[in-house]
């Protein structure tokens, strides 16, 4: 067996794709080539070198594995067929075929013999095939109307007799893993034609050479025959009789059009039928003045220094999420126990601070749990329950299973540097990069709204975010990739230090990014009541600051 052989010498070029050093070499003198896959079982000479001995052998020499024009039976293949294409049969002693043989040509002169061992499959060539035609290409004149290309011989000689001998057919030599090279090495041949109809194996290594086959020919001249299921090449429908579903997939070939590329006006039909985006509004005018709504299959990401007021807005969409849609909502607050986020989201149900015990102490039990069952009893509303669990794969395994096992469309994690905080600093810029990238192919995958936390950095000189200074997306900590990745970046400011109590209670809420209006800037002040833990919106002029309404690009 092949297998159970060692190899004696590695590493050496390989004469049949021209590799430098894919060729290894049997302890019984034969030699394998693990870059085309091709079998020599009498090995190869001049293996030290790269030199094309092509032309090294006479006509006379290349004839003599004799053999002789015969229908080739395990093929289906007619005699006529195999006569036009130069194939012949060779015949053991018992009578018993063992091999078929594949002429190669250099302009119109053979030049080189592919070899099939029936038995086994294999193949070999008697001399190095660099540098030789298409097989089947001396045939077939330039400048025709159709060339059928295939992955191997039968396949050409099967497609041949499918389309009714009317078309050129010719094959690669060197198997779906030398494509590439063969059609760049006859390539002006190829390109004469007006329509190259590519007819590879139905298999996935097939379409991809396919593929890679069509990309470097003239755009629009390449189609990619698909095949009926339960069928893999040309030959083995040859075999089945399927003379007229070969055909009916040969001219159904499609013109091959690089992924991701289309012709506009073949879309026509389609431009007013594009799905619309539903929206549901924010719980604040401003917000939707220029964002026009939440939407799923978008991340928002909700930033702001210190004691800004994040949580408190974080509660109030939180709030409004579960009162306003019939979705489900999946909450992940990674900085406190799932009875405080129930107490947050309940305060605004109460229009109090519920997490204060004194101001609980104010609502007796029963209060209370009407409350709860407005907010909680139709179960919609899943909370992550382990307080200081921050494994990110953990964290993402309950992500999902928020999204997809509990079937939430809109989830709030709270916040994104927990998950990180152990980290060193260009620890965490990596992990942030991955982090948002899963976060940003996780959205895409499920169509899910997700709203993420994530904190700023500290930022140089006299004045903080605690002083209300302008955030801009420079100040995301730890990434560009927070905002690159983001649908939408609003950002917390206030100006805790001001001696006006009521522009010390005043947040700005700053569009830093809004992909899908682009618009940016200023968009509402929310005035927080420290007696009910609620924020009322204002639109406050004195409290404005001068608004960079310049837009911004990735």
């Amino acid at each position: 067996m092949e297998s159970d052989l060692k190899f004696e010498q590695c590493h050496l070029p390989c004469p049949a794709c021209g590799s430098s050093d894919a060729l290894s070499v049997n302890e019984n003198g034969s030699a394998k080539c693990f870059s085309c896959d091709e079998f020599f079982p009498k090995g190869v000479e001049n293996t030290g070198t790269k030199k094309n001995n092509s032309m090294t052998k006479t006509v006379r020499e290349l004839n003599a594995h004799g053999g002789v024009f015969a229908k080739l039976t395990d093929r289906s293949i007619a005699r006529e067929t195999a006569e036009k294409y130069g194939v012949k049969t060779v015949y053991d002693s018992a009578g018993q075929i063992a091999q078929h043989i594949y002429p190669l040509y250099i302009n119109n002169e053979l030049t080189a013999n592919k070899i099939r061992y029936v038995r086994d499959k294999k193949f070999s060539y008697d001399v190095s095939p660099q540098g030789v035609g298409l097989f089947g290409q001396q045939l077939f004149k330039e400048g025709g109307k159709y060339l059928t290309i295939t992955e191997g011989e039968c396949d050409a000689m099967a497609a041949y007799e499918l389309l009714g001998s009317k078309w050129a057919v010719v094959s690669i030599i060197k198997g779906a893993a030398g494509a590439v090279r063969d059609i760049k090495e006859n390539l002006e041949y190829v390109e004469s034609f007006d329509n190259v109809v590519l007819c590879f194996d139905k298999d996935k290594q097939g379409m991809e050479a396919a593929k890679k086959v069509a990309s470097i020919l003239k755009p629009g001249k390449a189609k990619i025959v698909t095949l009926p299921n339960g069928y893999k090449d040309a030959n083995d429908m040859l075999v089945k009789g399927k003379y007229k579903e070969f055909t009916s997939a040969w001219w159904d070939a499609k013109v091959f059009t690089p992924g991701g590329i289309i012709r506009v006006s073949e879309k026509k039909d389609q431009f007013l039928d594009r799905p619309r985006k539903e929206s549901i509004p924010y719980p604040w005018e401003g917000l939707n003045q220029k964002l026009y709504g939440l939407r799923q299959g978008e991340l928002v990401t909700l930033t702001g220094g210190t004691g800004l007021g994040k949580s408190s807005v974080t509660r109030e969409l939180e709030h409004w999420l579960i009162k306003n849609t019939e979705d489900n909502v999946g909450i992940i607050a990674l900085e406190e126990d799932w009875r405080r986020t129930v107490d947050g989201v309940l305060s605004i149900e109460a229009d109090a601070r519920l997490y204060v015990d004194q101001e609980r102490d104010k609502f007796d039990e029963d209060t209370l749990m009407d409350m709860f069952d407005k907010v909680f009893e139709d179960d919609r509303v899943f909370i992550h329950a382990h307080f200081g669990t921050n494994e990110i794969d953990d964290i993402f395994a309950k992500l999902r299973y928020l999204i997809v096992g509990c079937d939430c469309k809109w989830v709030v994690v709270d916040h994104l540097h927990m998950l990180v905080s152990a980290l060193g600093e260009g620890d965490e810029r990596r992990a942030i990069d991955n982090i948002m990238t899963r976060l940003r192919s996780l959205v895409e995958e499920t169509n899910a709204g997700l709203i993420l936390v994530s904190h700023l950095r500290r930022v140089d000189g006299n004045k903080g975010h605690e002083n209300g200074i302008e955030v801009s997306l420079s100040h995301l900590r730890g990434s560009n990739s927070i905002g690159q990745l983001s649908d939408c970046v609003i950002a917390l400011e206030r100006n805790q230090q001001s001696d006006d109590p009521e522009e010390a209670r005043t947040t700005r809420l700053r569009i830093l990014k809004s992909r899908y209006t682009g618009d940016v800037g200023v968009a509402t002040h929310l005035l927080y009541d420290k007696e009910t833990g609620r924020l009322s919106e204002g639109f406050d002029t004195e409290l404005n600051v001068e608004d960079n309404q310049a837009s911004i690009e990735f």
